[in-house]
C-alpha cells in the first residue's frame, strides 16, 4: 500500500480528497494535516510515501514546506493540489521536484489518473532499481511512467464542474438545515459567488436542490437553495 498524507487548510476539502484517495486501489490515507507545521511533523515521523499538498496554508505556503523538507533531506514525494495556477508557482513546484500539479477544482478521474501514474512510477523504479545502474532505456521508462492522459469529465457533470466542489456544496447545504443563498454558500465554502451560483443552478436543474424565492425591500427576489432529501 502507498501511504498518503493529505494536506489542505480546509477540513472539508481535506476530507473529500481523503475519500477520493481511498477509492484508488493500492492507496490509503495515513494522515491529514491542515497546516505546514502539521504536515512537516507527519513527514518527519516517517511512514509517508506521498504528500498531496495544497499551496495556500495558514502558516507557510506549500512550496515553502517542500523547500524545508528538501533542506532537511526529506525526499518524500509530492503532488501539488491547489488553486494556485500561476506559471511562477508551477515552475517553482517543478524545480522543487513535485511529480504532478493538479489545479482546483478537479475531478476524481483527474486525481485517480495522477495517483495511478505515480504507482506506475514506483513499480518501474523498483524493477529498474534491482539492476543497480540504469541505462537510457530504463531512464526513459522511469520518466515515461509519469505521463498521464487528460482525464475525462465526470459523468453527469457539465464541463468545468468538479466532483470535490459539487460534494463540498452539497455537504454545506445538507448540514445547513435551511435554504441558503448563493452568497451564503460562497461564504461557507470559500468559493466565489459566481462559481457557487453556477454549481447551485446545475444541482437545482438536476433535482438535487429545491429553489425558493425570498422577496426583500428592493422587490428583487433572492434565490435560495435547500437540500432535497432523497
Amino acid at each position: 500500500m502507498i501511504d498518503v498524507l493529505v494536506v489542505d487548510d480546509d477540513f472539508r476539502v481535506a476530507e473529500i480528497n481523503a475519500k477520493y484517495v481511498g477509492k484508488v486501489p493500492g492507496f490509503r490515507v495515513a494522515a491529514r494535516a491542515h497546516s505546514a507545521a502539521q504536515a512537516l511533523t507527519a513527514v518527519q515521523r516517517g511512514g509517508i510515501d506521498l504528500v498531496l499538498l495544497d499551496h495556500y496554508l495558514p502558516d507557510r505556503t506549500g512550496l515553502d514546506l517542500v523547500h524545508g523538507m528538501r533542506h532537511q533531506g526529506l525526499g518524500t514525494d509530492v503532488i501539488m493540489i491547489t488553486a494556485a495556477g500561476d506559471v511562477t508557482t508551477v515552475q517553482q513546484a517543478m524545480r522543487l521536484g513535485a511529480l504532478h500539479y493538479l489545479v482546483k477544482p478537479f475531478t476524481f478521474a483527474a486525481l485517480r489518473t495522477r495517483l495511478e501514474s505515480y504507482a506506475a512510477l514506483r513499480r518501474t523504479v523498483d524493477r529498474v532499481g534491482g539492476r543497480g545502474v540504469a541505462g537510457q532505456e530504463q531512464v526513459d521508462r522511469i520518466f515515461g511512467a509519469l505521463r498521464t492522459l487528460p482525464a475525462p469529465s465526470s459523468p453527469g457533470l457539465p464541463s468545468g464542474h468538479s466532483e470535490p466542489t459539487t460534494d463540498l456544496i452539497c455537504s454545506v447545504l445538507h448540514r445547513a438545515g435551511r435554504p441558503l443563498s448563493a452568497h451564503e454558500v460562497a461564504a461557507r465554502t470559500g468559493l466565489s459567488r459566481s462559481t457557487a451560483q453556477r454549481y447551485l443552478r446545475h444541482l437545482e436543474q438536476a433535482g438535487r436542490l429545491r429553489l425558493s424565492l425570498k422577496y426583500g425591500d428592493t422587490g428583487r427576489p433572492e434565490h435560495r437553495y435547500a437540500w432535497v432529501t432523497p
